[in-house]
């Protein structure tokens, strides 16, 4: 026994092998149990089959099959929006814990800074989408030392080449899921959220631009509540930092915003402009997208697996 929970990854492309990488090398309370992809010549299982991880290339159906399914608790589903309402169903007749990559959001939506452990006994949990899990945090750092944020919007621009197939077929889906999570979890009444795909060479860092609107806070208790929300992310993330200082903005009554389902509205605009290098685990650094992605659900399962472990050994 290495005193560790078996996991598996669903989704050999991208977010799935990093995430495999992550777990190898920093994991406290997992290790590789299997890797599953549809692809027979996919790069991510070719890297787990030569790191002695289990793969199949059979998708969900390959996992039930393998002979140590029955030893996995957790299964990191990375595929899409679609392909996860199946895996899941299948998944939790075997009780197995699901971490959700994809923007399906069948599960509570989580994102670690804001909610951390809330969700932690869910047999589903939700990483919301790699922008949400940039930009979200700041939302709730404006959220909480405010008392109403009347708006959200995120616009999260990444490389071309950090977006795998699984990331182009849920574009929709991802506007859908962060636009639903920035009022959730975020607290605004309103939320939008927008992704760039910039196919520049050399690629870009992973950037992101959040705008509040906001009532009933002053710019000094913001900004201070938008940098302890950094460093708390920089916790799991290294590489995510501000790019500018914060920027403010009275919109006043003598020309108020319209904001769709509230009306003419005046408050303080915020505008955050954050930057997210990745740890280079599988892509280069300039794929902060997955790298924020992967972290995130690493933490969420690190810790449901760390009590799962406090259980079994008490």
């Amino acid at each position: 026994m290495s005193g560790k929970v078996k996991c598996a990854i669903i989704g050999s492309g991208n977010i799935g092998t990093d995430l495999m990488i992550k777990v190898m090398r920093t994991s406290k309370n997992l290790e590789m149990g299997a890797m599953v992809g549809i692809d027979p010549n996919s790069d991510g299982l070719a890297r787990a089959a030569r790191l002695g991880v289990p793969v199949t290339h059979e998708g969900i159906d390959g996992l039930l099959k393998l002979p140590n399914y029955k030893d996995i608790k957790i299964v990191f589903d990375a595929t899409s929006a679609g392909a996860h309402v199946h895996n899941n169903a299948l998944l939790q007749k075997d009780g197995k814990k699901v971490i959700d990559l994809t923007p399906a959001a069948i599960g509570p939506f989580t994102i670690p800074v804001i909610n951390g452990d809330a969700n932690i006994d869910e047999p589903n949990v939700n990483m919301v989408t790699c922008g949400g899990q940039a930009t979200i945090p700041m939302v709730y750092a404006v959220k909480r030392a405010s008392k109403r944020v009347l708006y959200g919007e995120i616009v999260a621009s990444i490389s071309s080449k950090s977006a795998g197939p699984g990331t182009r077929a849920n574009i929709d889906e991802f506007t859908e899921t962060t636009s639903k999570a920035i009022e959730v979890l975020g607290g605004a009444e309103r939320g939008k959220a927008i992704i760039i795909l910039n196919p520049a060479e050399p690629p870009l860092m992973m950037r992101d631009t959040v705008f509040t609107l906001s009532q009933g806070g002053d710019r000094e208790a913001i900004e201070a509540s938008i940098l302890e929300m950094e460093a708390e992310v920089q916790k799991y993330v290294k590489g995510y930092r501000l790019k500018q200082k914060v920027q403010f903005e009275v919109i006043g009554d003598n020309a108020p915003v319209r904001i769709p389902g509230i009306g003419l509205a005046t408050g303080l605009k915020t505008t955050i402009l954050l930057e997210v290098e990745g740890a280079a685990h599988y892509l280069p650094a300039y794929a902060g997208n997955l790298d924020i992605m992967t972290s995130a659900a690493l933490v969420t399962a690190d810790h449901w697996a760390a009590k799962f472990l406090t259980k079994e050994h008490a």
